[in-house]
């Protein structure tokens, strides 16, 4: 088959029919996972003089993966950038075949679609399990109404992030907490030391969600100390806590998370 499979495209996303997969997998998009590896690597080694590693930022090049949107989306156009360069900028023709050349595009697209479209190795049973018991993950997060308050809800993770974006959060560190969930300690007139996530906060009050979900609101001419951690709450050493296949398994489960595209395809719409 020449290429990837050519599908809708809307808002630079390709939208595939899902592929079966044994019981317990989760389905994806119908990107030949050899291609991509391919591509992979035809991509580090060529491209990475201009454009990051892996589709990240480089010193040249714009970033080739993320959550947003693209001057260049369909496969032709990335096709024909790649292949013939681009007139008035520094991009290049990269001199390869239009088969290699292919196959990068396919590495590309796969690190544009939605957790919820690409395919995934681990199981979603056990990634489930493993997110309530063993990551602990429901202490903080919620998923469907079940889980803690402390940090974003998960419920509609996969449609909404990349599976390089699930996969970084769960395994590099954040340079700074999220807006909306930093974590505060304040100390209160009465020596009263109160630690929790930021909520709100103006020059007169402020408010914070402790671990224990309790919310609390104080006035700020009754504290004596206000601490801000720069640090974000959130871990990022599950690929030690975990065993490699149980953080596969615990994507997995991740990506399967998608209100709106259940929703949508409930309803027969099955389009992002």
């Amino acid at each position: 088959m020449r290429g990837i499979v050519i599908g809708l495209v809307v808002l630079g996303a390709v939208v595939l029919p899902a592929q079966r997969r044994r019981a317990g997998q989760a389905s994806g998009l119908s990107l030949p996972e050899e291609a991509v590896a391919e591509g992979r690597k035809v991509y580090n080694q060529t491209c990475t003089v201009c454009h990051g590693v892996d589709g990240t930022l480089g010193d040249r090049g714009p970033a080739l993966a993320g959550n947003r949107r693209y001057l260049r989306s369909t496969d032709e156009e990335l096709l024909e950038a790649i292949r013939d360069g681009i007139p008035g900028t520094l991009m290049p023709p990269a001199g390869l075949s239009e088969e290699v050349v292919r196959k990068v595009v396919t590495y590309i697209r796969s690190l544009r679609v939605t957790a919820y479209d690409a395919p995934v190795k681990g199981d979603v049973a056990r990634g489930e399990k493993i997110f309530w018991e063993k990551g602990q993950c429901g202490q903080c997060h919620v998923i469907q109404g079940k889980g803690g308050l402390v940090g974003p809800d998960l419920s509609n993770a996969g449609a909404q992030r990349t599976m390089s974006f699930l996969r970084e959060a769960l395994t590099k560190e954040k340079p700074r907490p999220p807006r909306g969930y930093q974590p505060v300690r304040v100390v209160t007139a009465q020596g009263q030391s109160v630690t929790g996530i930021l909520k709100n906060e103006d020059s007169f009050s402020l408010q914070l969600l402790e671990a224990n979900q309790k919310l609390r609101m104080f006035d700020r001419a009754e504290l004596r100390e206000v601490v801000y951690d720069a640090k974000s709450p959130m871990p990022s050493d599950y690929d030690k806590k975990l065993a490699p296949q149980e953080l596969e398994d615990l994507l997995a489960f991740l990506s399967r998370q998608a209100v709106t595209r259940v929703r949508r395809q409930q309803l027969g719409d099955p389009q992002p």
